[in-house]
């Protein structure tokens, strides 16, 4: 796998790995991946990345291309929001599934709410993004593309479905910052995007009154779940009068609470990420809320390359986090 693309790259030099017959994901504004030709790839827009040299902002003449020649057998596929359940069903079973979702599409609602319970979703691994827009463009979609020359799609996913050599496994990393500020146990009635009522310490409340309260409304800190151990975020996307809407639903039966406040975004990301083991990194991905939040633009995150995103995918939708795959 020596010597394989994961950077941005010029839109010529991207159209010409697909003609060559490269497996590739590709990140990039909706006018940049218009012009790629079919072939064996899936894209999603964003203009956001983090690169080895610093977050940055790109215009059409660039797109960010992850390669996967050297390993498996690499195909594309489209699943409608109904079939999102055989995006595992039909993942090897030697090797993991790559998905990338419209933020605020039909999909992207439902794989938020039901891909945990998939029966094989937590056997075969599917991991992935959320793709965005511009936040500067008024009006902008999110769009994938699976490669058929069937052209942007703003609902449904699309995925390649990577298959490994015998003797390599996938390894899926999160790399969370955020815990628990231990100020208060909330829980929630039932699995939403935009709960209207929160349980605090037993007490039923407005949530928009209790964040409020907390002084949260500016959604820096997330709530932070408890999955059996696993810290799992759901950041605040507007909090209005009455009304609160998340980046990801929360669940009835998981304890949360609000995240206890980080100093310094790329430091905390760099300290955390150099906990991991980096062989074999292929492939990863980190949220839009740590880059803005985080001053990420001209910053580095521990050498990390990848899409900035309006979502993240281990095995189901996480926020504010970096997700990486490993192949070893």
């Amino acid at each position: 796998m020596a010597g394989r693309i994961n950077a941005l790259v010029a839109l010529d030099d991207a159209i010409a790995l697909i003609r060559a017959g490269a497996p590739l994901a590709i990140a990039g504004r909706k006018e940049a991946l218009d012009q790629l030709p079919a072939g064996n790839w899936i894209g999603g827009t964003t203009p956001y990345f983090l690169t080895a040299e610093g977050g940055e902002m790109i215009d059409a003449g660039r797109v960010f291309v992850t390669d996967f020649s050297g390993l498996g057998a690499v195909t594309a596929h489209h699943y409608g929001a109904d079939a999102l359940q055989d995006i595992t069903e039909e993942a090897p079973e030697h090797g993991f599934a790559l998905a990338i979702l419209p933020f605020q599409s039909q999909a992207h609602q439902r794989f938020a709410k039901e891909a945990g319970q998939y029966p094989l979703a937590f056997l075969k691994p599917t991991v992935g993004w959320i793709a965005g827009f511009d936040l500067g463009e008024e009006g902008a979609r999110a769009y994938v593309y699976d490669g058929s020359g069937s052209g942007a799609q703003s609902d449904g996913a699309a995925v390649l479905q990577i298959h490994l050599p015998e003797g390599m496994m996938p390894i899926v990393e999160i790399v969370n910052i955020f815990s628990s500020d231990g100020v208060d146990i909330l829980r929630f009635e039932e699995a939403s995007f935009s709960p209207q009522n929160v349980i605090v310490n037993g007490q039923k409340r407005l949530f928009a009154d209790y964040i409020r309260e907390r002084g949260a409304e500016g959604g820096q800190l997330p709530l932070v779940g408890d999955y059996s151990g696993a810290r799992i975020n759901a950041s605040l996307r507007a909090v209005g009068d009455k009304t609160v809407d998340l980046y990801a639903p929360v669940f009835p039966g998981i304890d949360y609470a609000f995240a206890a406040p980080v100093e310094d975004y790329p430091s905390a990301f760099a300290a955390q990420f150099a906990e991991h083991d980096h062989d074999g990194a292929m492939w990863s991905c980190n949220c839009i809320l740590n880059y803005l939040f985080g001053g990420l633009e001209g910053r580095t995150v521990g050498g990390v390359a990848g899409p900035v995103t309006f979502g993240e995918i281990a095995y189901q939708l996480v926020n504010q986090t970096l997700v990486q795959v490993r192949v070893i």
